[in-house]
């Protein structure tokens, strides 16, 4: 039997900056494969073609978090699912609070209710492979904090900050900087990382009950 290797923090760092890249595997379908494909930019697309470039970015993603998943515990034999623990009423509190408070971020960055604007201005079809394309994105945002959180841990030795949190805004914040062109907006995408950070260290890594909530501030 293969003797797992001794997981160093720059082992886990690499795993989160998987997961990040894993993310930008959907700027190779927007600017390599679908142009020339659909024989058009992604301003001319179709619903179709719309909806199939998300169900095809889910399908990439999917493989990408099963493929982390598997190698963090079969080669470090770290199973993040191993953390079961359940949460006392302040801590559910405390959650609920970052929660809302990420919520409230969302509705002040778009102007009202994300969830009503996307479902107006998408109609109800795109508007359901759009929210299962954010549930998608969720995990694999999830899989940067909690890979970040590790390689913090095991650097600085210092459980209680969201070192992973801090991963995900400086890796997805700051794509949010370039993509968009707004420095605003990449500060908004850091905040909402590190809060992403906090939620996880709240709930004890308990990603079946991190996951929806990090979902929820994520899509609200």
């Amino acid at each position: 039997m293969k003797k797992r290797k001794v997981a160093r923090w720059t082992d886990y760092l690499n795993l989160g900056l998987y997961a990040f890249l894993g993310l930008g595997l959907e700027l190779l379908l927007v600017f390599l494969v679908e142009p020339i494909i659909f024989n058009t930019n992604v301003a001319g697309y179709s619903t179709g073609q719309i909806i199939g470039h998300w169900i095809v970015t889910i399908i990439l993603w999917g493989i990408v978090a099963f493929i982390l998943t598997k190698v963090s515990k079969r080669k470090y034999g770290f199973d993040y699912w191993a953390y079961k623990d359940g949460l006392d009423r302040k801590e559910w509190v405390v959650a609920l609070l970052l929660v809302l408070f990420a919520v409230g971020i969302s509705i002040w960055s778009w102007r009202g209710f994300k969830v009503y604007k996307e479902f107006y201005n998408l109609g109800w079809l795109k508007f359901i492979f759009q929210y299962m394309y954010y549930l998608m994105e969720t995990v694999l945002i999830l899989l940067i904090v909690i890979f970040g959180q590790e390689a913090g841990e095991l650097k600085f030795h210092k459980p209680n900050i969201p070192w992973g949190g801090m991963l995900v805004g400086l890796t997805w914040g700051l794509v949010h900087v370039l993509t968009k062109g707004e420095l605003s907006t990449g500060i908004l995408s850091f905040v909402t990382g590190i809060l992403y950070g906090g939620v996880y260290l709240i709930v004890k890594k308990n990603v079946r009950i991190a996951y929806p909530l990090i979902a929820c501030m994520f899509i609200l």
